[in-house]
């Protein structure tokens, strides 16, 4: 019931040590990938599979109100220990362990700080213990990437507002979490308002904050403010040059735009950052997808799909380009495996597309009931529908809902230009007055 402390603290001097000059930190996936792991060689593995030099090993363990920290920064060539350290206190103290962790590292790697970095890794994002652990329990929560996940972090975050109302990474978590809301479990224009609010509450808090920034940055995005939201992505990244997913929702902007070779280019620095991390090794695949590269984006899933075989996306994703490829039956198959877990997502109506695309109206026509009925009970999203009517060849039916679509700011929007299944209806007068209304014409 305490993993979040290790999992919050693990997160939290990952984001600070990242902000370090001279320090390249992997990301919080490629991190947790080794979570709980102790085979004789982890350390190797860890240096090999993530290009780092040394590790920093610890456990958090918790007794009633009293916390046992230890930790140690171990070279990856020898296994020698750099550093080690115990701490033992009250659970009020995790923020000051956490500054001396950070410190002592630094330390131990002889870099040289200046007088903005040294406030870097001593600035505390509250001063109220109890606050900072129910943000952690809402990092957690959000981490689960479920409805039910989403709806508890909203309350945490919002507790930990009502204790301290200038927690700006609180108002951040909010923007986040609202973020993966839009187009899945809620109208996005719905979800970019409240991200937009948080994000903004944030900055007004700390303008140096890099993640609000990309908050930011993500709901001009999400309102088809193209020049505005790739300003504040570089903005985050000016301040944090380590953030792994400013490079990523920026390298999806561009990708939007047209522009496969700069979006692809991005990504690879994302996953540079954090190479273990199955979204930005999904994203590859469908820049090449777009980009008409099949047999590239068709090996680029299978290769994240050995990264997490329950990927639906990346299953969506595969699905498309065997469909590409004239494999229907190969594209069927993948397409079935790709069942979200909140089943209202945008790309739930790819199965229907390819039952109707390989000839079969029936089944086709059977997702499209399915949906109308899901859509008596909970959200789906108007792209889902689109889908379906576009492999029906009922073009009419397709830009209705595309105009809802639009009207939902649904993040599907954003790829309009550049996406092949739009070619039958792209010619039409509806379509082209939708792309001038997303700036994409």
């Amino acid at each position: 019931n305490d993993e979040y402390l290790s999992d919050g603290m693990t997160e939290e001097l990952i984001n600070v040590l990242a902000k370090v000059p001279g320090l390249r930190v992997p990301g919080r996936t490629s991190c947790f990938a080794f979570k709980g792991k102790n085979e004789e060689d982890i350390f190797r593995k860890v240096g090999d599979q993530l290009h780092v030099g040394t590790v920093l090993e610890g456990s958090v363990r918790k007794a009633g109100d009293q916390l046992r920290v230890t930790a140690q920064l171990i070279n990856v060539s020898d296994g020698y220990h750099l550093w080690s350290k115990d701490y033992d206190g009250d659970v009020k103290d995790i923020l000051n362990f956490q500054s001396n962790v950070a410190e002592q590292v630094v330390q131990a790697l002889q870099v040289k700080l200046g007088g903005d970095e040294k406030r870097i890794l001593t600035k505390r994002p509250t001063e109220n213990p109890e606050a900072h652990r129910l943000y952690l329990l809402g990092r957690y929560e959000f981490g689960k990437y479920t409805q039910a996940g989403w709806n508890n972090a909203i309350r945490y975050y919002e507790q930990a507002l009502r204790l301290d109302p200038n927690y700006a990474l609180a108002y951040c978590g909010l923007a986040d979490n609202y973020a993966y809301m839009g187009s899945v479990v809620m109208p996005e224009s719905d979800a970019i308002a409240k991200e937009r609010e948080f994000a903004q509450k944030a900055l007004e808090l700390d303008p140096d904050l890099a993640e609000a920034h990309m908050s930011l940055a993500l709901a001009l995005v999400g309102t088809f403010d193209w020049r505005n939201g790739l300003k504040e992505f570089d903005r985050a990244l000016e301040l944090n040059p380590n953030l792994a997913f400013a490079y990523e929702l920026q390298a999806w902007t561009v990708n939007g735009l047209g522009r496969f070779d700069e979006a692809i280019a991005k990504t690879r620095k994302a996953v540079e950052l954090d190479p273990l991390n199955p979204f930005f090794q999904m994203s590859l695949s469908f820049y090449q997808y777009w980009a008409g590269q099949y047999d590239n984006a068709i090996a680029q899933s299978r290769k994240t799909l050995e990264m997490d075989p329950n990927s639906a996306i990346s299953h969506v994703l595969l699905g498309l380009s065997l469909l590409k490829k004239g494999d229907s039956a190969g594209a069927i198959a993948e397409l079935q495996k790709a069942k979200a877990p909140d089943p209202g997502a945008w790309y739930q109506g790819f199965l229907g597309y390819a039952y109707a695309i390989s000839g079969d109206r029936a089944k086709a026509e059977q997702a499209l009931r399915e949906l109308e009925e899901l859509a008596k009970r909970q959200y789906v999203s108007p792209t889902a529908f689109v889908t379906i009517y576009l492999g029906l060849g009922e073009k009419e039916k397709c830009l209705d809902w595309l105009e809802k679509a639009y009207e939902q700011q649904d993040s599907a929007c954003w790829y309009l230009k550049i996406d092949q299944i739009y070619d039958s209806v792209r010619n039409e007068p509806r379509f082209q007055a939708i792309l001038k209304k997303v700036g994409l014409e």
